[in-house]
């Protein structure tokens, strides 16, 4: 790995450890994790690596491979707010340990990301990297769900972006040849197993060459159109309601929505559309995957990402065109666009036996389209594999 050579460079010694989690796919269940959905996701072989070392100091100095600045502070003394940097995720990170731990050294380390970035929730695997690292320096051993809210609280009230635990969950819950089903109202969860009939399927990863960044996209402010939906709902319908920011659309029976979706405004009532057919999607295909049908669950995901194109109204020309020749793709059992959505990358769950044929007609035709990004886009056949290791 490039991290461990470069950090020998860097510091003239070996480093003392080396945190790993992996990237996520969620090919249905997308945008409805903040609004307490039910998702459906895997890890990926893919991810990050942090090559550190402890500092008694309490020092932290992290250097990417990604991004060209060093990034530094102290354990004790997290900055207030943002300095809207890639280290943000990082600080954010530092600081909802520290809320919940005492924390005595920092790290020094060089942290690198195994695939292009922008919608495999490299935001969450750096996150939760980091911590990793965090955690092993200053003897703290987390719960899986430790795990997975302190990220979240890292994300959600240190960097600004309102989304959910689906990114999280995956990258720590997921087996390899698994299925995670997840119920984020809850927390309970499965892991439905790959059934010895599926036919066999590989993950691949097409990058449209654009990178994104997700806080200064338009994800906080769908997030609060589906608030307004479940509160107008909720007015609407008599159902008693409380703070505006605690109000989500899993508190709406789908019959209440049916019958007062056409008094909502147009945009609402779209964003709603897409939780409450998303839901759906959800549960059947977990039962489609229990049975093996991996075709069945591959349409759900490609009416998963039409529906978030159309009702979620997000995508990129990029993505909506990688998505496009998805869908007339032989040996694609079915995909959609990776994380926001706003720019990134497209997953699918492919059959091995077309990988190659899959490869050459998607590349052709997506720089047809997009002459310019050759040389930035980018194709990544993967495989399902484990969450995190935490121990």
């Amino acid at each position: 790995m490039t991290c461990i050579t470069e950090f020998q460079s860097i510091y003239n010694r070996d480093p003392e450890g080396i945190a790993f989690c992996p990237y996520r796919i969620c090919p249905i269940g997308a945008h409805s994790d903040h609004q307490l959905g039910k998702i459906t996701g895997s890890a990926v072989d893919q991810g990050i690596h942090m090559a550190y070392r402890p500092k008694r100091s309490g020092i932290v100095e992290v250097r990417s491979l990604n991004f060209p600045t060093r990034a530094q502070w102290h354990i004790n003394a997290v900055p207030d707010k943002p300095e809207h940097d890639w280290a943000d995720y990082l600080r954010g990170a530092t600081w909802a340990l520290g809320k919940r731990y005492a924390l005595t050294k920092g790290v020094c380390g060089v942290i690198e990301g195994s695939l292009p970035i922008g919608g495999l929730s490299s935001s969450a695997s750096v996150i939760i990297t980091f911590l990793s690292a965090l955690c092993k320096a200053n003897d703290i051993k987390l719960s899986e769900h430790e795990m997975i809210m302190t990220a979240l609280d890292a994300e959600n009230n240190y960097v600004g972006v309102s989304c959910g635990k689906l990114d999280q969950s995956c990258e720590v819950y997921s087996k390899k040849n698994h299925l995670l089903y997840l119920d984020t109202k809850d927390d309970s969860y499965e892991l439905i197993p790959q059934a010895a009939h599926m036919k066999p399927y590989k993950i691949a990863i097409f990058f449209s060459g654009i990178e994104r960044t997700l806080a200064g996209s338009a994800f906080n402010m769908r997030v609060d159109e589906c608030r307004s939906a479940a509160y107008a709902l909720k007015a609407l319908s008599g159902m008693p309601y409380g703070k505006f920011n605690e109000t989500n659309l899993r508190d709406v029976p789908v019959e209440v929505y049916e019958e007062y979706k056409n008094r909502l405004p147009e945009t609402w009532r779209r964003r709603a559309e897409h939780w409450y057919t998303e839901f759906d999607r959800v549960q059947r295909g977990a039962e489609a995957w229990r049975k093996g049908d991996i075709e069945e669950y591959g349409r759900l995901s490609f009416e998963s990402g039409k529906s978030s194109i159309y009702n979620w109204e997000t995508g990129s020309p990029e993505l909506k065109t990688l998505y496009e020749i998805m869908t007339q793709t032989d040996g694609i059992y079915g995909g959609r666009f990776s994380g926001a959505g706003f720019k990134g990358c497209c997953m699918a769950l492919i059959d091995p036996a077309y990988e190659e044929s899959i490869t050459e007609k998607v590349t052709k035709e997506y720089l047809k389209a997009f002459p310019n990004l050759e040389g930035k886009y980018s194709v990544h056949i993967c495989n399902s594999a484990d969450g995190v290791d935490l121990q």
